[in-house]
């Protein structure tokens, strides 16, 4: 698993933004910038519905006064669900980013397999990321939702 002070592997992802695809990069995402990135297990699913994605949305404001360039929500979804999700969800100050096949959350040790429930998805996390370097990480346990809301990162900011 990724830890703090390390830096983010090299890797690509899908959005959708403003109707266009786009595969940003590890570096285009991070690289010389402040950034709040939060990850779930599934797009639409009941905690990172009602509990997970709103805090971000409500507290996007206050989370970029503290000098914060980006909030990102990372899940294991196509860039369409994501897209739909985000806008479902009044999220328009959060970058919602696909990790299509899982491979950025396996290449930082943060995955899971939930089976024929659904594959491979990311597990529940918040990181704090400056320059492409984590210098926050805040994982549950499996089932859990106390250390990776907009609450704690907005306290660790």
């Amino acid at each position: 698993m990724i830890e703090v002070g390390a830096k983010l592997p090299d890797a690509t992802f899908s959005q959708l933004e403003n109707g266009e695809m786009k595969n940003p990069n590890t570096a285009a995402l991070f690289a010389g910038k402040k950034v709040v990135m939060f990850a779930v297990p599934g797009a639409f699913t009941p905690t990172c519905s009602q509990a997970h994605l709103p805090g971000y949305v409500a507290l996007a404001d206050k989370i970029k006064a503290k000098g914060v360039d980006d909030i990102i929500c990372l899940s294991v979804n196509d860039a369409f669900v994501m897209d739909a999700w985000g806008k479902a969800s009044n999220a328009e100050h959060i970058k919602m980013l696909a990790d299509g096949n899982g491979s950025f959350s396996q290449l930082v040790g943060l995955d899971m397999d939930t089976d024929a429930f659904g594959g491979v998805r990311a597990m529940r996390y918040s990181m704090i990321v400056d320059d492409g370097v984590v210098t926050a990480l805040h994982v549950e346990k499996p089932g859990a939702f106390e250390v990776s809301d907009a609450e704690t990162v907005l306290k660790a900011l």
